[in-house]
């Protein structure tokens, strides 16, 4: 089969389409044929090695220990591990799984889901990280409740443009904050309110807000607490800032530090990859308060590129990649 794979950390230089073996699935996993997968942030990361301390997370020291690269998935069962149950050949899921940009990969059962009715495939790919992040860090760590003013930096990106949706399915006043060429795709997502930040200052001490989500990572945490409520919230998803070493996770370790001594709610982020919560995602896409923003859709040998764009912030919404 067809894989964009790496043998070594670098620039997406070091990418490679190739002819690779198809895997098989273990116990409690099933083979999915690809339909499509989508660019995370993520990708970028485990691209690159860096921060740093993602190799001693396990990833690999000297070169990524899976060398296909990818995590969002959407397919067809194409066959099913022993002790599979909730899957059988010929089901089409969506999910999270390792080495996605492929003809084929494989896929625990306990991080798939059936796709949506109603939502093509290839769209289906868009929902699980930026999706799983979008609605965890507001229902669970944001706390989200309706009548509330939320501020949604990066509203245009993978992880923004989900926020926005789901804040306004919550019953939140929502404002996004973007430039100048992605303000019409958040205002169709549902924004009451966009900020084009290179033109306006959203922590301006006028506006203030319950809750802020900042999946942009370049910012302070003093100019991001100006534009909070005496006891409001901040929730700090990744963050590409910082050095080589820590990156964005030295603000998350900085947020922790103060967080006892203010008022407000400095809080870090991570996701977790959990079943439940694709099919509350999948419940969110029937009922029609949520839709993946898909920017375009290229060639699994267009990866390398599609990579390059979301890391200078070129993307709207998800890139999806198709064998």
């Amino acid at each position: 089969m067809k894989a964009i794979v790496q043998d070594t950390y670098g620039s997406s230089d070091v990418l490679e389409l190739r002819d690779v073996e198809t895997p098989k699935p273990g116990r409690g996993e099933v083979l999915i044929a690809v339909r499509a997968a989508a660019v995370d942030a993520g990708v970028w990361h485990l691209m690159s090695g860096r921060p740093y301390l993602l190799r001693l997370m396990g990833f690999g020291l000297r070169a990524p220990k899976v060398p296909v690269r990818g995590r969002e998935v959407a397919g067809v069962v194409e066959s099913v591990g022993e002790g599979v149950t909730a899957f059988r050949p010929g089901d089409e899921v969506f999910g999270i799984c390792e080495g996605s940009f492929a003809d084929y990969a494989s896929a625990r059962q306990d991080k798939l889901a059936h796709k949506p009715a109603g939502l093509p495939l290839e769209e289906a790919a868009a929902l699980p990280m930026s999706g799983l992040t979008a609605l965890q860090a507001l229902r669970d760590a944001g706390r989200v409740r309706p009548g509330q003013r939320v501020l949604v930096i990066g509203a245009a990106g993978g992880v923004g443009t989900f926020a926005v949706q789901l804040a306004k399915a919550y019953g939140a006043h929502v404002t996004g904050v973007c430039s100048t060429t992605k303000t019409e795709l958040v205002r169709s997502l549902g924004a009451d309110e966009v900020i084009d930040y290179t033109r306006e200052e959203f922590a301006d001490g006028v506006r203030h807000y319950d809750l802020i989500l900042d999946t942009a990572g370049n910012r302070t945490l003093s100019h991001l607490r100006r534009a909070l409520t005496p006891r409001g919230t901040l929730v700090l998803i990744g963050g590409e800032g910082g050095g080589r070493w820590l990156g964005g996770v030295d603000r998350v370790l900085r947020a922790a530090l103060l967080n006892p001594f203010v008022r407000h709610g400095l809080k870090g982020f991570i996701s977790a990859e959990r079943q439940s919560d694709l099919e509350v995602l999948k419940g969110h896409v029937e009922d029609g308060t949520l839709s993946p923003a898909v920017q375009r859709t290229c060639r699994l040998a267009d990866a390398p590129e599609a990579i390059d764009r979301l890391h200078r912030g070129e993307a709207r919404g998800k890139i999806l990649i198709t064998p």
